[in-house]
């Protein structure tokens, strides 16, 4: 059984699995609400260092860069509809012992696509998760339902993978953003044009 996790908890993903090298971050959300337009919902991370900064530009990895310049952090790929067939919605895969040492956490971010000329928000999407897998195993470790009602936001960290003590640590993390996209690179300091 998976851990269940609620905003703000976290649990040590090396003492739940040990031995764990490589995990896997599946992601999931349905729309609640919608006046017909298409959700496009999108999964990023930022690998951050010591001050919550990317160290370049680079380690922002999203839809248009979807592997880490040291390759410890892979995306996926796109879903454009969001509809998941008894999977995850999207993917973002961490090599742990391949983390450079500068990076302290990875944080795992959804953003809505043109959620401010569609008028659409995290209050119109539904059954948003994260779960944490052990890529090698399929073995699901911990898994965080955000249950908020996010009204306003078009970006939200759902959680974070972080060092801690010589151990890798995940975090519940549930914290919205306006401003979507873009907003929140700025906040992990990239440089957005």
């Amino acid at each position: 059984m998976p851990v269940s996790l609620s905003k703000g908890d976290n649990v040590s993903l090396s003492k739940e699995e040990p031995g764990l090298s490589v995990l896997s971050l599946g992601l999931g959300w349905e729309e609640r609400a919608t006046d017909g337009e298409d959700f496009d919902l999108d999964a990023s991370a930022f690998l951050l260092d010591a001050d919550g900064h990317v160290p370049s530009d680079g380690d922002f990895i999203f839809y248009n860069n979807l592997v880490s310049p040291c390759g410890s952090v892979a995306h996926a790929g796109d879903n454009l509809t969001g509809a998941a067939a008894a999977a995850d919605s999207e993917v973002v895969t961490i090599n742990l012992s391949m983390v450079p040492a500068v990076v302290e956490r990875v944080a795992v971010c959804v953003s809505i696509h043109m959620a401010e000329s569609r008028q659409q928000n995290f209050g119109m999407v539904g059954n948003a998760y994260i779960r944490v897998v052990n890529d090698k195993t399929n073995n699901e470790i911990a898994r965080y339902d955000l249950s908020e009602d996010a009204s306003v936001e078009t970006a939200m960290v759902f959680g974070e993978v972080y060092r801690y003590g010589g151990e890798w640590k995940f975090r519940a993390t549930g914290q919205g953003f306006p401003g979507g996209l873009a907003e929140l690179a700025r906040y992990f300091g990239v440089n957005v044009e």
